[in-house]
């Protein structure tokens, strides 16, 4: 058999590592959280086991998988290098940072703004992740066509949400639609940058989505008057209760539905 592949993928808030062979094939999964193997092919047995053999924490059981979820059906459709869902809260950023190390100069000793939108994104992700007891998931940093990425997209009972992140650290943010200006910094149009990202959302999932600006560890927030269509602004402290509070828009089958889509990198390269 040829060698096996492990790639780690966030289930449901749960960490599972996903067994492929060289064609992308499914073979089963280990779920960290149960101790379990879930075997799709039992032929398959002893290699799964050996190559999980380096992240086996402690005993496991082995056994067929539990009956699939829409979602989990959707996973062993997708390539792993086609699935969005193993994307971390500033994904893109921790790629960049990699390649090209923090910007800094003699001359300019600030902090590489990388730092603090990753700090931002990190920090929303987490609060985001954190409901899907309560029936969202989360998708991040998800790559658009001309280089343009949505940092969150959430599916929920509440529907779905275009989710930016925004680094506002004891600063006063001014929100005057479309402007946004941040301490001492320009304005910038960034609610319609917003709005553009929630419309190509929109038409690639065939479904309405909200844009959601969430600013992080503001220490004043003034809006000038309620932001137009639909679009919301609020605080890192705010977005759990806002998000549990909303209900009523998506049936758990449909957000399962529009999560499997969402995920696939196929349905943002057609934009």
């Amino acid at each position: 058999m040829d060698p096996l592949r492990v790639t780690p993928s966030r289930h449901r808030a749960r960490d599972r590592l996903y067994v492929h062979r060289s064609d992308g094939t499914t073979l089963a999964w280990y779920d960290r959280d149960s101790g379990h193997v879930s075997l799709l092919d039992s032929a398959s047995r002893d290699a799964v086991l050996h190559s999980l053999t380096p992240f086996l924490a402690g005993p496991v059981t082995v056994g067929p998988p539990p009956a699939p979820t829409p979602a989990d059906l959707a996973r062993l459709a997708l390539h792993p290098d086609d699935d969005l869902a193993p994307n971390r809260p500033g994904e893109s950023l921790l790629v960049a940072l990699d390649r090209a190390p923090d910007r800094r100069t003699a001359a300019r000793l600030r902090p590489d703004p990388r730092r603090r939108a990753l700090t931002a994104e990190r920090t929303v992700g987490g609060l985001l992740d954190a409901l899907d007891g309560a029936g969202w998931h989360v998708l991040h940093s998800l790559p658009l066509p001309g280089g343009d990425r949505i940092h969150h997209l959430a599916v929920g009972p509440g529907g779905l949400l275009c989710v930016h992140a925004l680094y506002a650290r004891k600063r006063r943010v001014l929100v005057a639609d479309p402007q946004v200006t941040t301490g001492r910094r320009e304005a910038e149009p960034l609610l319609r940058r917003l709005r553009a990202e929630a419309r190509r959302a929109s038409y690639a999932l065939t479904a309405e989505v909200t844009p959601l600006l969430v600013l992080v560890a503001p220490s004043r927030l003034d809006v000038t008057a309620a932001p137009r269509d639909g679009l919301r602004v609020l605080c890192d402290t705010e977005l759990t209760g806002a998000l549990t509070r909303l209900g009523g828009v998506l049936k758990p089958a449909d957000a399962e539905s529009l999560y499997a889509l969402a995920r696939d990198r196929h349905t943002w390269t057609r934009l």
